[in-house]
Parts: structure tokens; C-alpha cells; sequence
């Protein structure tokens, strides 16, 4: 018994060595944020001096690599790598880095990605902080290509000072209906505001030698069930409504890399859609990049993900097994030349990045630097939306005011997500803490009152001369849906939440949460000229309370300057420039059918103002809109050439006018009407936007350039996009109703 007793003991000694081995292994990469470099070592490697250089020299490697090799190149890290992304969370707290296709024998370095919708999600060692943007859609509220570039580009740099150069981001997917979980993470509801949005987020990050990942292809509108929810949808729907910005981004843009969706399309997972991400994407649009999945529970079978071009499976190493692949060459379903063409195609994209020798531009010291944070500011500034104004705003600067500032967020720091889209930022400015600091030169009494008792905010409110009253969401009531402990795919079998509710994720009505409500409602009740600020991702509805309040003004969710740039806002130092990326209807109903819980759903061709304007349906706010403290005037809407073939380039022009005393930025938007078309088409399109500055006073005079193969319809039948031969309108104005557009029309002979 003793020997028994012995040789279980040094059994179970060994097994314990063992685990603390590889417990100590798993630490030591989690922490380890020196262990692979990112650029190749131009001794060992020769760079290519073109693109043919770069295509011959995958080809050498991939020929020279076994299978298992080869294979090593289709994931980002071992299965028992994974513990150290708990590691990283819980002891670190950080995300850590995982490092993906790295070949220590043929001197391939890895790649390292990084979320970064808002800010680098990954951080180096000894960094704790970076810039950390406000989300996509308030970006899109700017309607500022130029703007969202240069963020982009600053967010790509603070990635490389953090050893990174793959970024999971933008992200384009439609805001479908505005119940969307993720919605923040987007910039939109209209294909072409997507579009322009995404070209640009890709410019600026791959300025920087960053390889930029648009995501999350394809229709990918909804976060409860997107494990599991399988979307049906026609031709013309798929290829005029969600894929057009994916087009435009991919074929205008040219990321290194996409990034499939969790759902089904048909009846396809995402990573296994041939005709997504084959079909379509590469033979049709040209695409020359590669394609990862999505984290976790983003694959599902080896061979059909082959099959279909899915190149690279995050973060590990869970379809893409030795055994399986190894077995599917042997019994024909694939070949090995297959496994070729995929990890050949990867490696002659992101050798590019590998080569770039550029490494130590890109110091610690570029890390949330001033003209960062001053960006972050400045983007805040111009994505605030002032949805109503009854002669409140701008607040006045006069010395002796007290100001009362009110709800549960009005001090909190709440930027947004904080799954994979967070950011981290270790000096956020709260709405309170930029409202104080902008009244202290004043000599005002900033008070702040976040507590749940309506009865004293409104005694407060009667003691002051301002008040604001920020409310709203956290990431406790939306973004990526995190669900731990739920049971996601039974809900959806049940169309109704099963278990316990996760963080996040779909919100399951439109309204604001009880306590803001009530806090609204007994504030308007004693004082009338309040300013109520909404925080949050998407559309919500006013109706209970918005016509008993003075001015509405849409913050966003709005990154670490936020409270600075609402401040700025609400006093005039700023002049409001942001328009609704989407519509608010005037009744739920009105939407889409939406249920977060569901495993089947069909998309329709008619969504947001497309919807509305086809069933001559009322809005609360319609696309485009927001409200400016100056005014402008549209007049001499001209098209220069009325008629043109089906090659041709629309030109018109408008003029646009400062009638105001007040300096400010306009957006001017131009849509396509339909009216005498022969088939179903919507009522009108935004087919182009510029944004413009005006002294008081000033006119100028906007241009427009418009490719008529933009106007094109799908035929389903003869898979072609066509044009009809017809008269076509033209609108031009500040806001999607078409009662306030100037109106011309041309014809495509």
C-alpha cells in the first residue's frame, strides 16, 4: 500500500508540474509584451520591391512549409494560449496580445491585432491610458470624411506605439433598426453615409502601416442572437441596402482585411458563406486582402470555412485542426493546393506591414499626446446633434448664474462599450466636470445633483437659472452583448430571454430607463427652460416628455473630452454642427420588425427613412437633421448638365448661405429621387453630403459630382446592375424631408 501511495503521489506531483509549467508559460506570454517582434528582420528576409515581389515571395515560403506549417498559419494562437486573455483581464487588466502567424524557422514575424472603433483596445507594457474617441455613431452625426480620417489616423498610430498593426475596425454594418445593441459602433442607417465613413476610417489607418479590418461581413444588425440568428433576404436587398458600403470600402478603401460575421445568411454561418466571402467579395469586387472571423464562436466547420476563403480563425486554434484538415485532403473534400491559395494570399498581404521599417517612429510618447486629446475634443464637438431648441441655448456666460446639473449620469464616466469596442482613458471628463470648469472663471455655482429623488432635484430646480439634466445609457444597457450565464440559443428558440440577462447587448425598448423619465418629467414640471442631454448609441423615443422640455441636445456616448466639448456646446463657445446619422420615428411601430431573441428574421429592402418616405409615414426627426444656432439659407440649385447617358458624371451646384450672426458648419446633402421608375425603388437616396463653413453673412457654393452607375438598381434575373433610362429628381438641402429640399431633375437617355 505504501508503494501505491508513493507512485500516486509522485503521479500527481508530476501532473502538478506539469500544469504550473504551463500555468507559468501562459503567465509569462500574457505579460511578456516583448516576446515577438512585429517587423521582419531584412537580414533574414528579403524585402520585395513590388507587388509581384511580395506575391513570389509568399509563394517561396508557403512552398518551403509543411503542412503543419502551413496550417499554423490559419489561426491566431493554441487552444491552451487562451487562459492568458483571463490572465491579461484579471491580473493585468488589459487585453493582452495575441500574436497570430508567426514562423520562427522561415523568419515569418506574427501579427498582433487590435480592436479600435473609439481607441487602441491593446496596450503595451507600462501603458495604461490612450485617446479614446468618441463612438462611431457620433461620428457619423459629424458627417466629417475628413475628420473621421484623421482620427483614424491617430487611433493607427497609438496602435503601433503599442506594438500592434492589425485593427479590428471600422466597423459598417447598417443600423437596421436603433434598438441595435451595437449601434454605437456604426455610423448610420444609410448605405452611402457608411460607405464614405468607412473609406475613410481605412485611410487613415492604414496611413500608418496598420492593417485595417472592416467588419462585420455581412448583415450583421442585431446582438442578442448573433450566435445563432440566421437573416433572410433577397437579391436586391442584399446587394442595394448591406453590401454597398461594403463595396465601396473595400473597392475605394482597400483594407488588408475583412472580417467575417457571427450569424447566418441563408442558412450559412458567415465563415462558411462561399458566396459571400467568395462569390461576391473577391471575384466580383476584386478583393485581394484576407479574411479572419470573428472572436470566439466565429467558426464552425474546417472544411466548409476552406471551401469558402476564410484564411484566418481568431483568436485560436478551434476549427482549423491538424487532424481535420489533414483528414479532409485525404478523403478529397479539400486539397492541400487549397491550404496553398489561402495562407499564400494572407502572407503576400501582411508581409507588406511586416516589412515596414518604421517601427521606432512610433514611441510611447505618442500616446494620448495634446493634439490627440484635442482631437478627441474636437470630434466630440462636431458630432453633437441639438435636436430642439426653444430659445435656451446657447446658456449664457453671465457672471452670479447658478447652474444645476442633474441625473445619475451627469457625473459618471461613460464612454461607452466595454467588450470588444471599449477604450481605455484614464482622465475622462465628465458632462458635470466640464460644465464646472467652464463656469469657475465665471465665478458660477455649479451644482450637481445625481441622486434618485425626483422631489429634490426639482426643489433644486426651482433655486436655479440653468439646469441640464444629463440621461441616458451605460454599457450595462447596451453594446456587445457579453452572456456569460445565458442561455443565447435557447432564448432565440423561444423569441423571449431564457436565464439571466447578460451585459449589454440589444435594448428591448426605446424609451429612456424609468428614472430618467421621471427625473424629466418632475424637472419640466417646475421649470420649463431645461436642457435635457441624452447620452447613448442610437435613436430613442421623446414622446412622453420632449414637448414639455425647452432644448434637446444628442452627446453621444462622447469619449474621454466629452464633458469639455458638451460644455463648449451648451455655452456657445461652440456652435452646433452635428445632423442625425438616422430617423427617429414618431411611433415604435413605425421600425422594422426587431427582437433581440430570435433565430430566424427577414431584412427588407425598406428600412429608416427609406421606409418612412415609401409609406408616407411621419417622423419625429427625420435623417439629416439638426438644428444649428445660426441659420442658412439654400437657392440656385443648378444642374449643369440635365441630360446624360448612363457613363456619365451628374455636376450640379447650390448655393448655401450663413442668414445668421453666428460663424458655423453646415452640412449639405443631396438625394436621387425615383418617382417614375418602373419597378419598386425607394422614394429618394443620399447619394452625396459635404460639409461647409459659413462667417455670418457668407454664401458659398457647393458642388457636387455624381457617377450615374451610383443609381443603379440590381436585376436579380440578369445579375446586373442597370440603369433606367428616365427622368430622375434631384434634391439638395440641410435635411432628408423632402418639404425643405430644393428640388431640379435630369434625364439618363
Amino acid at each position: 500500500m505504501k508503494k501505491i501511495a508513493i507512485k500516486i503521489l509522485k503521479g500527481f506531483g508530476i501532473v502538478l508540474l506539469l500544469i504550473l509549467l504551463l500555468a507559468g508559460g501562459v503567465y509569462y506570454k500574457s505579460v511578456n509584451y516583448n516576446m515577438y517582434d512585429l517587423q521582419a528582420n531584412k537580414e533574414l528576409l528579403v524585402e520585395p520591391s513590388d507587388e509581384e515581389g511580395y506575391a513570389k515571395l509568399a509563394e517561396d515560403l508557403v512552398s518551403q512549409m509543411t503542412l503543419e506549417e502551413k496550417i499554423d498559419q490559419m489561426y491566431g494562437e493554441k487552444m491552451w494560449q487562451i487562459p492568458k486573455l483571463g490572465i491579461g483581464f484579471l491580473l493585468k487588466e488589459r487585453f493582452p496580445h495575441v500574436y497570430a502567424g508567426g514562423n520562427d524557422r522561415l523568419h515569418i514575424p506574427p501579427w498582433v491585432l487590435s480592436d479600435g472603433p473609439r481607441g487602441a483596445r491593446v496596450m503595451d507594457h507600462g501603458i495604461y491610458s490612450v485617446t479614446t474617441f468618441p463612438v462611431g455613431m457620433a461620428r457619423g452625426a459629424s458627417w466629417d470624411v475628413d475628420l473621421e480620417e484623421r482620427i483614424n489616423e491617430v487611433i493607427a498610430i497609438e496602435m503601433r506605439a503599442n506594438k500592434v498593426n492589425y485593427a479590428a475596425t471600422p466597423c459598417i454594418n447598417l443600423l437596421r433598426h436603433p434598438a441595435w445593441g451595437r449601434a454605437q459602433e456604426t455610423y448610420g442607417e444609410d448605405p452611402w453615409l457608411l460607405g464614405e465613413f468607412g473609406v475613410a476610417a481605412v485611410k487613415g489607418i492604414e496611413k500608418h502601416n496598420v492593417m485595417a479590418c472592416p467588419k462585420h461581413f455581412a448583415l450583421n444588425s442585431l446582438d442578442n442572437s448573433r450566435f445563432v440568428v440566421d437573416v433572410n433576404l433577397d437579391e436586391r436587398t442584399l446587394r442595394e441596402v448591406y453590401l454597398p458600403h461594403f463595396k465601396k470600402t473595400i473597392q475605394v478603401g482597400k483594407p488588408a482585411s475583412i472580417m467575417s460575421a457571427y450569424n447566418k445568411a441563408r442558412g450559412e454561418y458567415l465563415a462558411n458563406n462561399k458566396y459571400l466571402l467568395n462569390d461576391i467579395l473577391r471575384e466580383e469586387w476584386g478583393f485581394e486582402g484576407f479574411v479572419s472571423s470573428d472572436w470566439f464562436n466565429g467558426t464552425y466547420d474546417a472544411i466548409g470555412s476552406v471551401k469558402a476563403g476564410l484564411d484566418v480563425e481568431m483568436p485560436y486554434q478551434q476549427v482549423y485542426k491538424y487532424d481535420v484538415l489533414e483528414e479532409g485532403i485525404e478523403n478529397g473534400e479539400i486539397s492541400e493546393a487549397d491550404i496553398d491559395k489561402i495562407v499564400t494570399r494572407t502572407l503576400k498581404t501582411r508581409l507588406k506591414y511586416a516589412f515596414s521599417n518604421d517601427q521606432e517612429t512610433y514611441g510611447h510618447e505618442e500616446i494620448e499626446k495634446e493634439s490627440h486629446v484635442t482631437l478627441a475634443r474636437i470630434a466630440a464637438e462636431k458630432s453633437m446633434v441639438l435636436i430642439k431648441n426653444d430659445k435656451v441655448l446657447p446658456l449664457t456666460s453671465e457672471i452670479g448664474q447658478k447652474v444645476l446639473v442633474l441625473g445619475r449620469l451627469a457625473n459618471m464616466e461613460n464612454t461607452g462599450d466595454v467588450a470588444s469596442s471599449n477604450s481605455t482613458s484614464l482622465n475622462i471628463t465628465t458632462p458635470y466636470e466640464g460644465i464646472s470648469a467652464l463656469n469657475e472663471s465665471l465665478q458660477n455655482e455649479v451644482v450637481l445633483y445625481d441622486g434618485p429623488d425626483t422631489k429634490i432635484a426639482a426643489e433644486k430646480a426651482k433655486e436655479a437659472d440653468q439646469v441640464i439634466l444629463v440621461v441616458g445609457y451605460t454599457f450595462e444597457d447596451e453594446g456587445e452583448y457579453i452572456n456569460i450565464n445565458g442561455d443565447m440559443e435557447g432564448s432565440a428558440k423561444a423569441g423571449k430571454l431564457v436565464g439571466k440577462k447578460g451585459i449589454g447587448g440589444d435594448r428591448e425598448s426605446l424609451k429612456l430607463l424609468p428614472e430618467d423619465e421621471a427625473l424629466i418629467q418632475a424637472v419640466s414640471a417646475v421649470n420649463k427652460d431645461i436642457v435635457v442631454v441624452y447620452v447613448g448609441g442610437s435613436a430613442i423615443n421623446m414622446n412622453a416628455w420632449e414637448p414639455n422640455v425647452a432644448s434637446i441636445v444628442f452627446a453621444w456616448y462622447g469619449g474621454m473630452e466629452g464633458g469639455t466639448a458638451l460644455a463648449n456646446v451648451l455655452y456657445g463657445k461652440v456652435n452646433p454642427s452635428g445632423k442625425l446619422p438616422f430617423s427617429i420615428a414618431r411611433n415604435d411601430s413605425d421600425y422594422p420588425y426587431f427582437n433581440p431573441y430570435t433565430l430566424k428574421i427577414d431584412y427588407g429592402y425598406y428600412h429608416g427613412y427609406t421606409l418612412f418616405d415609401k409609406k408616407n409615414i411621419e417622423v419625429a426627426y427625420p435623417f439629416g437633421f439638426g438644428l444649428s444656432y445660426t441659420t442658412y439659407e439654400y437657392a440656385k440649385l443648378e444642374i449643369m448638365n440635365a441630360e446624360l447617358n448612363k457613363e456619365g458624371v451628374l455636376k450640379a451646384k447650390v448655393n448655401v448661405t450663413n442668414s445668421g450672426d453666428v460663424a458655423g458648419e453646415e452640412i449639405v446633402q443631396l438625394y436621387v429621387g425615383f418617382k417614375n421608375s418602373s419597378i419598386d425603388r425607394p422614394v429618394k437616396l443620399l447619394r452625396g453630403f459635404d460639409k461647409i463653413r459659413l462667417e455670418p453673412g457668407e454664401t458659398k457654393t457647393v458642388e457636387f459630382e455624381l457617377n450615374v452607375q451610383d443609381i443603379a438598381w440590381y436585376d436579380p434575373e440578369a445579375k446586373q446592375w442597370k440603369v433606367e433610362e428616365m427622368e430622375y429628381e434631384l434634391y439638395v438641402g440641410a435635411n432628408s424631408l423632402e418639404s425643405n429640399l430644393l428640388t431640379d431633375s435630369f434625364q439618363i437617355k
